[in-house]
């Protein structure tokens, strides 16, 4: 096929292919996949109770009071959920360059990229994207927030441009396999900042708040996207900035994935 025909739809239809016969791959293990589901539920559980024994114990942290931090804690899982569904296939990258099977993926006439990361769909982060929702929700009514057309057009723009910075940065990380042999460590390393876009980028020293914006940019992820609802008052124009330095970021993280991939000769063997 030319390379002029491979138009969008074409990939839509590659994808959905693929992605019919993950499910089906995935739903003849139906012990594993339940178990694996109820895995994450309560890993999402945990998560949030440890979330609310910390505001047992403080009213607030740093002038944020329980429900605005509860907003950002949900606001960062909706983010999260792309990279869980759609691209956890990085996390094998580093196998399959070991292995010497990642070869297979330079012979077909679709781009790389695009081709391996779409063979694996988590289906698992859907119980994550539907426990943000539910805590955004329940923090946007106790926070008694305006039910706008403007208010929820910046949320799902916000939280698509929030999810760009993760996977970018899942991109960068496991894209290091290309060069290093520990490149899991990278990524593990990586995914545990996380955790921090849970909170806001002001209760951190002014060296950790330029990290968390220029370097490690975990700030968009929920803090700078957010303040457009919770602290409108407090508006930045990083948060305007959101949508642009997500496509930016990811686009980045996709040249270098694609650098590391087009060097790639095999194992050797």
């Amino acid at each position: 096929m030319d390379q002029e025909k491979k138009t969008l739809g074409f990939y839509a239809h590659i994808y959905k292919m693929i992605l019919l016969q993950d499910l089906k791959s995935k739903m003849s293990y139906r012990a594993d996949f339940i178990i694996s589901t109820i895995g994450m539920l309560f890993t999402n559980i945990s998560g949030f109770v440890a979330f609310w024994i910390l505001f047992q114990s403080f009213p607030d942290i740093k002038g944020w009071n329980y429900y605005e931090m509860l907003f950002l804690y949900g606001f960062s899982m909706l983010a999260m959920t792309p990279v869980q569904c759609f691209f956890d296939n990085n996390w094998n990258l580093s196998r399959a360059l070991r292995t010497g099977d990642f070869i297979k993926y330079c012979f077909r006439p679709v781009n790389l990229f695009f081709y391996f990361i779409s063979e694996v769909f988590d289906v698992k982060g859907l119980g994550q994207f539907a426990f943000g929702i539910g805590t955004v929700i329940y923090a946007w009514n106790k926070l008694a927030l305006p039910l706008t057309f403007a208010n929820i057009a910046w949320l799902i723009i916000g939280v698509l441009s929030a999810s760009l910075f993760m996977i970018a940065l899942m991109n960068f990380a496991a894209a290091t396999g290309f060069w290093l042999i520990g490149a899991t460590s990278v990524m593990i390393f990586m995914f545990k900042f996380k955790d921090y876009a849970r909170y806001p980028v002001t209760i951190f020293n002014r060296a950790f708040q330029f990290v968390f914006t220029f370097l490690i940019p975990i700030g968009f992820m929920a803090y700078y996207p957010s303040l457009y609802l919770i602290r409108p008052e407090h508006l930045s124009v990083l948060t305007y900035l959101t949508p642009f330095f997500g496509v930016l970021f990811f686009y980045l993280s996709y040249r270098f994935w694609m650098r590391g991939a087009k060097q790639y000769t095999g194992t050797g063997s």
